[in-house]
């Protein structure tokens, strides 16, 4: 029984699930926007949006110390803290935007560009 799962798999593992949504997560915040399957971007959407509503809640130091404990490099959480918030102080919400690009060549899926508003 599936009752209240949510989540995809992505026929991954738990564990390559998880550093592949961290590592997608770090690539969105520091390089603004990435290219991907729809698949993942759904997955990785509200992921990335709760990091930044509660990096907005919380003081400054717990805010670095929540962001380094899930994203893989130290630049993406100061990015987040000193750039981000300012920028999404007056939004509650809806800080990244998924626009179709289109199918890959190889094998038809559908390609996303996920970017921060």
């Amino acid at each position: 029984m599936r009752h209240r799962v949510k989540s995809t798999k992505l026929n991954r593992d738990q564990a390559h699930l998880d550093s592949m949504l961290r590592n997608l997560a770090t690539s969105i915040i520091l390089y603004e926007k990435v290219k991907t399957t729809k698949a993942k971007a759904k997955v990785v959407k509200p992921i990335v949006e709760k990091l930044i509503t509660s990096s907005k809640k919380q003081s400054l130091s717990v805010a670095m110390r929540s962001l380094n404990a899930y994203l893989s490099d130290e630049n993406a959480s100061k990015k987040v803290t000193r750039e981000l918030l300012e920028r999404y102080k007056d939004r509650n919400s809806g800080y990244l935007r998924v626009i179709p690009l289109g199918f890959r060549a190889g094998d038809a899926a559908p390609m996303v560009r996920i970017e921060l508003v």
